[in-house]
Parts: structure tokens; C-alpha cells; sequence
């Protein structure tokens, strides 16, 4: 929810450099020593990059467009979908079969997207008209 709040925000986005920024400055003294083999590898670099973009930039920058402009419920549908589609991507373009209890856990994901229903929302109360004078009464009379 608050993931959905910051963009609807507009500072989504911003939000998501600046969580990043911090993510890498917390990381890399841990990782520093496992990467410096690699800082002489062009292609090692390229490829770090490649999978960088590809597994956090672009899902994340989607995830929060996405964010602020579906509803809650249309974004947790999406995201809900998510493992058939992958498996669906998986079998077509991979050829990857998923095992029965893969093909039963999506199926239960989508059979809980299916006959999941939102809670009604109770109508807005409508404000009582003001109270008018009656004729008569002493707040009319002049006196």
C-alpha cells in the first residue's frame, strides 16, 4: 500500500533512484571484493550491467507506472498473474514444462484471482439538509 501511495505520488520513480542509490552504497562494501576480478572484463561489465537493467531497473520503473495508474485491485491482478504468465513464456519460448505441483500452485493463484470478489463499499453518508427556522419561533421575531 505504501509502495502505491509513493507513485501515486508522482515521486515514484524518484523514490526508486533514490532507494536503488542507497541499496548500492549498502551493498558494495560486501560485494566489492567479489566484483574486482570483473572490473578488468569488458564483457563481464557489460554483463553486469545487461542483468542489472534487465532484473531491477525495467521491472521496478514498470511496477511503479503501473502502480500510478491502475487501481489496487487491477494492480494486484496483474501482479497476481504474473506466474501463469511466466510459466505460459517459460513453455513457448523456453520450452520449459512446468512439474504438477507448478502447474497445481497456478492454478490455485488463478483460481483465487477468479473468485475473488472486493468487499462492497458502503454508499457515502449524505449530509442532513440544515434545520430551517420555524415560522414564529423567537429567533424570526423582531422585537
Amino acid at each position: 500500500m505504501l509502495a502505491h501511495r509513493v507513485a501515486r505520488a508522482g515521486s515514484g520513480l524518484d523514490g526508486l533512484a533514490m532507494a536503488m542509490a542507497i541499496a548500492a552504497v549498502a551493498v558494495t562494501p560486501f560485494a566489492a571484493p567479489a566484483a574486482l576480478p570483473a572490473l578488468g572484463d569488458p564483457v563481464a561489465l557489460l554483463a553486469g550491467v545487461g542483468v542489472g537493467i534487465s532484473s531491477s531497473v525495467i521491472p521496478y520503473v514498470s511496477d511503479q507506472l503501473a502502480m500510478a495508474r491502475l487501481s489496487r485491485g487491477g494492480y494486484a491482478l496483474m501482479v497476481a498473474l504474473l506466474p501463469a504468465t511466466a510459466t505460459a513464456i517459460g513453455l513457448l519460448v523456453l520450452a520449459q514444462v512446468p512439474s504438477a505441483a507448478e502447474a497445481a500452485g497456478i492454478a490455485l493463484v488463478v483460481a483465487g484471482v477468479a473468485f475473488h470478489r472486493e468487499a462492497p463499499t458502503p454508499a457515502p453518508a449524505r449530509p442532513r439538509p440544515a434545520a430551517r427556522p420555524r415560522r414564529g419561533s423567537s429567533a424570526t421575531r423582531s422585537g
